[in-house]
């Protein structure tokens, strides 16, 4: 499993044309992971062992990776399916959101030549949280675009995870509703 993890991650990291065949096989991988639904994961694509089932090179797709920021913006901000959206408890109000792992899937299926970077992590001066500045930028055929945003995690947070990988997650995922996907969480209460 770490290894399509690591192809996934490279694809996703780097945006050389150089790469086009392992964005390729990657993408290949990732759409065969999914069911009907393109948010739901299923593990047809996997043997047994839970390792990839190997494919014939000519069943790669040659071309069609990249496509019009539009498409891909209509993609994006398609509704998330509720099945998808997690819920959890901040004193007395309910958060809706979504896992950053799944924004993650989703922008490797619409958007399979984007790139994310942390580009900043900042403490506050009096140590109590860390703020994290992620950026999250689409190529398409046409056009490349980019959005940033933050995330906040408190030091004393006893949850899972460390607060700059929470923040990080935070970011990521704001940064992602930018571009409109999930965007519809932030606006339920308006309707």
């Amino acid at each position: 499993m770490s290894t399509i993890k690591l192809k996934l991650l490279t694809a996703r990291t780097l945006s050389s044309r150089s790469l086009l065949k392992l964005k390729q096989s990657s993408l290949l991988l990732t759409k065969q992971s999914y069911s009907s639904n393109p948010y739901s994961f299923s593990a047809t694509a996997f043997g047994e062992t839970g390792r990839p089932v190997e494919t014939e090179s000519n069943d790669i797709p040659t071309s069609g990776i990249s496509r019009p920021l539009l498409e891909i913006l209509k993609e994006l901000n398609k509704r998330v399916p509720d099945s998808l959206v997690k819920e959890r408890r901040e004193g007395d109000f309910s958060v809706k959101y979504i896992p950053w792992h799944i924004v993650n899937r989703i922008m490797n299926l619409h958007a399979p030549e984007w790139s994310g970077e942390v580009r900043n992590i900042t403490y506050s001066a009096d140590g109590k949280s860390v703020s994290v500045v992620y950026r999250v930028t689409l190529y398409g055929t046409d056009a490349e675009i980019y959005r940033e945003s933050t995330g906040t995690a408190s030091m004393d947070d006893a949850g899972f995870g460390d607060p700059v990988q929470k923040a990080e997650a935070m970011a990521f995922r704001r940064a992602c509703a930018r571009f409109g996907l999930g965007l519809h969480l932030y606006h339920e209460d308006l309707s």
